[in-house]
């Protein structure tokens, strides 16, 4: 076991008077939201840089030689190969090439995840993201303005950054059992949130004069943790001696078959997907008990649940990427506001995120319910962007409290999803206890997921140049659409509920 444990563990002084399970557990839950923050951190300076590689320059006085990129009188503050009006669709292609790669890359790093030590993995992919997100902000320094060159650097970056999400997910998974796995990995999952405001704010302090420190600093940020993961990183339980959690309740599940109530016992264990009945009657290869073996990709798939809040992912990511990638750009194009302002303003979305992740942590785990909580939100979500895009751009208080709004129903869903329900889909009780598949399965779910979130910015950058009410009517599909995948899981959460007529469900 001492081979297992990180250099750093073993120079921490023993402390005998603390419990260590509920240390290390604590401890992982901080370090963890640390690490994927900083992966948040070091993708959102794209979207804050956006509005400086293409600026109006109308009204500024243009110096008298030596304009990078310029062509015209026009557009002479421009970055080229950015300074065209084709920059939009250019634009679009850096999300585009970044988001593919991600999500390609997530599909693989759920396997490898599973296959070889997490400690290993996830600092490797911390390192090599930093690497290739400072890599991008150099082209500012080496005055490079070809187009291949940035869309590479977005393809080699998003590869690596598909690394954290799966190894992250499975290390919390690993400590924490499914008592109060929602509200506990929904105030977690503001490391998403959180590491968008703070690459909003560290990018936004460099946009106006030198972008390229937009890019670097945000890339040694994570580099930095990269090598505290390394050295600090307890990816399970047992590497330290300590004890696993209880991914089950078994007392909860097995008991109802013993009393006869059959139908009850049906109906209350097709309450959330990780207890759903299917399991017993569905061709998935079932794990024998104790046996700890990384799962096949079929397999996963074939865990009830697994392919819809997929496929709902995929659109409920398309609306909170496009968010992401665009809305400082947006609220740069539609108010008075400098690109440093815009920036600062887009975080509130996230704020909002936040809380509307904790709150739906907080009713799933009140309700036993993942998918009621995710349908509610998404149905909110949808008025929540019309309106703001009618009345976000009036004044300054009405783009604060709308971009709070629907940060708060369009995250919280997106938050739900792939967190808890990851989780719990990937501790499922077909699998008898092995936890080998945690990652598999939330790289399946988060990677379905972002290729709506590449089709979402892609989309945008073709939709936008005829009005940004088009793309609103576009993300307001996508949301109606995830609502729609969700309906099965709804209705039976919500019969389940009404024919038990149990006001607290166990999860």
């Amino acid at each position: 076991m001492a081979n297992s444990v990180p250099l750093g563990i073993q120079m921490l002084p023993q402390q005998r008077c603390i419990n260590r399970d509920s240390a290390y557990r604590l401890f992982i839950l901080l370090f963890t939201f640390i690490c994927y923050m900083s992966y948040h951190l070091s993708r959102k300076p794209i979207s804050v840089v956006k509005s400086e590689l293409h600026r109006n320059c109308s009204g500024e006085k243009q110096p008298g030689s030596g304009s990078s990129g310029a062509n015209t009188t026009d557009n002479w503050c421009d970055w080229s190969p950015f300074e065209n009006a084709n920059y939009k669709q250019l634009l679009g292609s850096l999300d585009l090439a970044y988001l593919f790669a991600y999500a390609v890359g997530m599909f693989i790093s759920g396997q490898v995840a599973e296959r070889m030590n997490l400690r290993y993995f996830l600092s490797l992919g911390m390192i090599l993201s930093g690497v290739f997100t400072a890599a991008f902000g150099m082209g500012y320094f080496l005055s490079i303005h070809v187009l291949w060159y940035y869309i590479l650097i977005q393809v080699i970056a998003g590869l690596f950054q598909s690394s954290g999400w799966p190894a992250v997910v499975a290390c919390v998974g690993n400590w924490y059992g499914k008592g109060k796995r929602g509200f506990i990995m929904g105030v977690w999952n503001s490391h998403t949130s959180v590491g968008n405001i703070l690459g909003s704010v560290i990018a936004g302090i460099w946009v106006g004069n030198a972008w390229g420190w937009s890019f670097v600093v945000p890339g040694f940020i994570i580099i930095g943790f990269g090598i505290l993961v390394f050295l600090f990183l307890v990816p399970e339980p047992k590497d330290v001696g300590c004890t696993p959690p209880e991914h089950h309740q078994a007392n909860t599940e097995d008991s109802f078959s013993t009393q006869g109530d059959n139908y009850s016992q049906k109906q209350s264990t097709n309450l959330n997907p990780d207890s759903d009945s299917e399991a017993s009657s569905s061709n998935l290869p079932l794990i024998p008990k104790g046996e700890e073996k990384a799962i096949s990709f079929y397999s996963a798939l074939l865990i009830p649940g697994v392919i819809e809040f997929s496929l709902c992912l995929f659109f409920a990511k398309l609306v909170s990427y496009t968010f992401l990638f665009w809305l400082p750009n947006y609220i740069n194009d539609n108010t008075d506001y400098d690109p440093e302002v815009s920036a600062d303003l887009s975080t509130l979305f996230d704020v909002g995120g936040i809380a509307g992740g904790i709150a739906a942590g907080v009713f799933s785990d009140y309700t036993g319910a993942r998918a009621v909580p995710c349908a509610l939100m998404l149905a909110l979500a949808a008025p929540a962007l019309y309106v703001y895009n009618l009345y976000g751009s009036l004044n300054y208080a009405n783009c604060v409290g709308l971009l709070l709004a629907a940060g708060f129903f369009v995250n919280g869903p997106y938050s739900l999803i792939t967190t808890a329900v990851s989780a719990d889909l990937g501790t499922h009780r077909s699998l008898k206890g092995n936890s080998r598949a945690l990652a598999t399965v939330t790289a399946i779910i988060d990677g379905t997921g972002s290729i709506g979130a590449a089709v979402g910015p892609l989309l945008t950058g073709v939709i936008s140049p005829y009005g940004w009410e088009k793309v609103f009517y576009m993300l307001i599909a996508a949301d109606m659409i995830a609502l729609l995948l969700l309906t099965r899981l709804f209705i039976k959460e919500i019969k389940t509920a009404v024919c038990c007529r149990r006001p607290h469900y166990n999860v």
